[in-house]
């Protein structure tokens, strides 16, 4: 028997070398055209958007109260932590799938699929919540402006009289697939020209809003415990990650080694001050159980007889958000992309249109899918199906990258994380940690999602994928 070209790792732990990764080529590759300040715009474009227009007001209003800006400080704080892992990596290995990609080359295949197969669900379904929040806004909107549409189209069954399904959500989720689909270098300047407009939104709310802070709103500042900031922390994780699903564009960066690092730290640092600013505002404008959980800044400011400045949130809130939009269904997308490239599903999923250079077939299927999910499901539910799966993947990339550190510590790398191993460590904890304050149907959910996966997984991808077939072993004569 010979195992010459045996990789690292046997089994379902075998693991594609790093130099194999980087060194990847298929007919498939995706186009290269991102700059620095394209993938930073996608990564803010990820992370400012729901959190601020949508999430800030139901966490306040229900689970937080003031201490919003404690939430979002927490999970800022875990989230910093991992971004600092996923920038190495993104320098590391400019390749698609995130950290699919750094789990599979450094803890082996097991991890890697486990990883992948949960943010496919983890960011469909973002995708779903964000269009329902955009919804909520787009029927403030008209309700500003008298229009009346009927109740069948204006919500999932069970949200209100009459709701049936939430169209407007459900199409724009097919908007944002088609516009993926017109290729990376068209979308990229959408996003980046959006994602201007919608800073300046964020800008002018806090602008304004701090005119009409009073300090009294503030009080009690704790009305649930610090077990409610806690809790708004798990919920709004979500919102204070878009980098990582940017991260998996580093496949269509023009300089990825040197850029992808530079725009996960840029990209986080820019929006964590806007949202605390923005949820001092918030919270400072009316007190927290007036704030409307669906439009709590339009409301907000409609409160104060600012109803023009609401209008103009409004209208910035359904533009911004389309970009968190935008760059998940990117990350899904790339995701399941770099998954069929590396056989662990069906490579048909891998093929890229001849001339605009993306995986078009998995974008039109994310696209219906998660127009499915924001059209019948409630914007709490959807958002169920999310966060654990995020902050898994986030313990698996702080892991691996201690793990590489000691295993391999001459790869060059144009990025390192910081205070080695200490920092990726506090991002571990504090994911951790945050698991547990979820609730057990978002347990439950995960564990069916688990369960369908290993049986994929072991009933396909492991005799399927393409490390398997270099790990055969054959007999000598």
């Amino acid at each position: 028997m010979t195992t010459a070209g045996l990789g690292p790792g046997t089994g379902v732990f075998r693991r594609k070398p790093i130099e194999q990764i980087s060194d990847t080529r298929t007919d498939g590759d995706l186009r290269r055209t991102l700059g620095l300040w394209q993938l930073t715009a996608i990564g803010i474009g990820g992370i400012i958007g729901a959190g601020i227009f949508s999430l800030a007001g139901a966490v306040a209003n229900g689970s937080a109260g003031p201490a919003v800006l404690v939430s979002f400080l927490i999970a800022g704080i875990a989230s910093a932590a991992a971004a600092f892992s996923y920038a190495e990596f993104a320098g590391l290995i400019p390749k698609a799938g995130s950290a699919y990609t750094y789990g599979y080359a450094v803890l082996g295949e097991i991890v890697g699929w486990f990883i992948g197969w949960d943010l496919l669900l983890e960011y469909t379904a973002i995708v779903a919540v964000v269009a329902i929040g955009i919804s909520g806004y787009f029927g403030f909107l008209l309700d500003q402006l008298g229009v009346h549409l009927p109740a069948w189209m204006l919500g999932a069954p069970g949200t209100g009289p009459g709701h049936r399904i939430d169209l407007f959500a459900a199409v724009l989720c097919l908007l944002i697939a088609y516009l993926l689909n017109r290729g990376i270098r068209s979308a990229a300047r959408f996003e980046t020209f959006v994602v201007g407009l919608k800073v300046a939104v964020v800008l002018v709310v806090i602008v304004v809003g701090f005119a009409y802070v009073k300090g009294g709103n503030y009080t009690p500042f704790f009305p649930f415990g610090v077990g409610g900031a806690v809790t708004g922390a798990a919920t709004v994780f979500f919102a204070v990650f878009g980098y990582d699903a940017m991260s998996t564009a580093a496949e269509e960066s023009r300089d990825a080694h040197r850029h992808m690092p530079k725009a996960i730290v840029y990209s986080l640092g820019i929006s964590m001050v806007l949202y605390v600013l923005a949820c001092l505002v918030l919270t400072g404008m009316q007190k927290y159980t007036d704030i409307n959980p669906k439009a709590g800044f339009a409301n907000a400011f409609a409160s104060v007889g600012l109803s023009g400045v609401a209008s103009v949130i409004a209208v910035g809130a359904i533009v911004g958000i389309l970009t968190v939009m935008f760059t998940f269904m990117l990350g899904v997308t790339r995701v399941w992309f770099s998954m069929s490239r590396d056989g662990l599903l069906p490579r048909w999923f891998a093929h890229t249109h001849p001339e605009r250079k993306v995986p078009h077939r998995v974008t039109w299927i994310v696209g219906v899918v998660s127009a499915v999910i924001a059209g019948v499901l409630p914007i709490k539910e959807a958002a169920e199906l999310t966060n654990i799966g995020i902050l898994l993947a986030f313990v698996v990339v702080c892991v691996a990258v201690i793990v590489l550190r000691y295993r391999r510590p001459d790869l060059p790398r144009t990025f390192r994380c910081p205070g080695m191993p200490i920092v990726p460590a506090i991002g571990v904890l504090f994911s951790l940690w945050l698991i547990t304050f979820l609730e057990p149907v978002t347990w439950l959910r995960f564990a069916v999602w688990f369960a369908i996966g290993m049986v994929i997984y072991f009933g396909y991808s492991r005799r399927r994928s393409l490390l398997a077939s270099e790990h055969e072993v054959t007999p000598t004569r």
